[in-house]
């Protein structure tokens, strides 16, 4: 008898790098792969490997009705691989509606509410003593300047999550602020892009204090995968986003993952960034990102570690790929766009050498972006970046 098809994967928020190479690794696996996009015209939906790209508003409800539709049409229950906070919030919020139609990993709706927001997590993580930075919650001006005499500087201002509001206004997800007059400043221009903005001590120390831990746990809360990196760098540079990774041993910040994600009951994919403080050595919490992949995922599966396909095969049921531990090879994982545009600015800065940056692109690699067996989504970004140097040269 032929075997029975695969059961097929959704990855909602193709048109991105996380969905990507979320797409790309499954599918590698043998695995049907349909995706959903805000943006089909993204230069990551260029993509051959997906049997379908369907349009949707990944952030609102009415992601559901195109998702109820789309299970109508497939042979087995699909896993759903959500790529952005919005689309996970809205699979949460919507569980009990998918809940006979597809695969979903996420933990209780009220975790994923306290994990999401940073307002709610930073009382989390104070009530349970958790290693977070100084912060402070500004509700109005008059938080603001009160706040503003009480900070060590530099600080960081951000939101409580990067919204579709937040984001109308600027690409950047925080602010590193250097003085009391331009944090106030900076406050006035950004209150009106969310309801409340975060202000936390800065930790000293460069990107390459940043670490991470990706992992994944099982639905009886047990961690199947874990796996450690830290950044090299990141665009734009400090507060931005990692271009360049390579993992690492952290025994701390593996510790920490674990006992945070453990201590809440949890179940899905999940993420834990810390920052160590180059002068005391102390870890502190950055931030969690749960319930869908991050732009490093990809790192664990060039390191040897199959993290997105083992929740594959734990929700449908398949044995367990046996590629589950962390051997710490020194794996990297670059965005070269943007990482040529970080290296650029530390270069003229005169805080790294050529040598330095040519050493850095040392050793295997995964790529995010660019693939010899699916070259039109890097092609795709290229082009873009060619016509934007472009206009901004006329």
């Amino acid at each position: 008898m032929p075997e029975a098809p695969l059961p097929p994967v959704v990855v909602i928020g193709l048109d991105s790098i996380t969905g990507l190479q979320t797409a790309r690794i499954l599918a590698a696996h043998g695995v049907p792969v349909f995706g959903i996009a805000q943006d089909p015209a993204h230069f990551c939906c260029r993509t051959r490997v997906c049997e379908r790209i369907l349009q949707a508003d990944l952030g609102s409800a009415t992601l559901i009705p195109v998702l109820v539709e789309l299970a109508s049409e497939l042979d087995a229950c699909a896993v759903l691989y959500p790529c952005s906070d919005e689309a996970v919030l809205v699979l949460s919020e919507h569980r009990e509606e998918l809940r006979a139609l597809y695969h979903l990993a996420l933990p209780e709706a009220d975790v994923v509410r306290m994990l999401m927001d940073k307002v709610a997590f930073l009382r989390f993580a104070a009530e349970q003593g958790l290693p977070i930075p100084e912060t402070f919650i500004l509700q109005n001006r008059a938080d603001a300047e009160r706040v503003a005499g009480e900070l060590g500087y530099p600080c960081i201002l951000k939101p409580p999550m990067k919204s579709a509001r937040w984001q109308r206004h600027t690409k950047m997800k925080a602010y590193k602020v250097e003085d009391a007059r331009t944090f106030l400043e900076l406050y006035e221009r950004c209150s009106d892009w969310a309801d409340l903005l975060i202000v936390q001590q800065w930790i000293p120390g460069t990107d390459g204090k940043l670490f991470s831990c990706n992992c994944y746990f099982s639905a009886e809360g047990k961690p199947l995968v874990t796996f450690i990196a830290r950044k090299i760098r990141q665009w734009p540079p400090e507060t931005g986003t990692s271009c360049l990774g390579q993992e690492v041993r952290n025994d701390e910040v593996l510790r920490e993952s674990l006992a945070l994600f453990e201590r809440v009951g949890y179940h899905g994919l999940g993420y834990l960034e810390m920052k160590q403080d180059e002068n005391t050595g102390r870890h502190y919490i950055i931030e969690p990102n749960i319930g869908r992949p991050t732009g490093r995922s990809a790192i664990a599966e060039a390191g040897g570690v199959e993290l997105l396909y083992t929740m594959y095969c734990e929700l449908t049921g398949a044995l367990l790929p046996q590629k589950r531990e962390q051997h710490y090879g020194g794996v990297k994982w670059i965005y070269w766009r943007n990482d040529i545009r970080s290296a650029w600015h530390y270069w003229r800065k005169g805080e790294v050498t050529l040598r330095q940056v040519l050493s850095s692109w040392h050793g295997k690699k995964a790529c995010a972006v660019f693939s010899l067996r699916d070259p039109m989504p890097f092609l795709a970004d290229l082009w873009n970046s060619f016509r934007k140097l472009v206009s901004a040269a006329r």
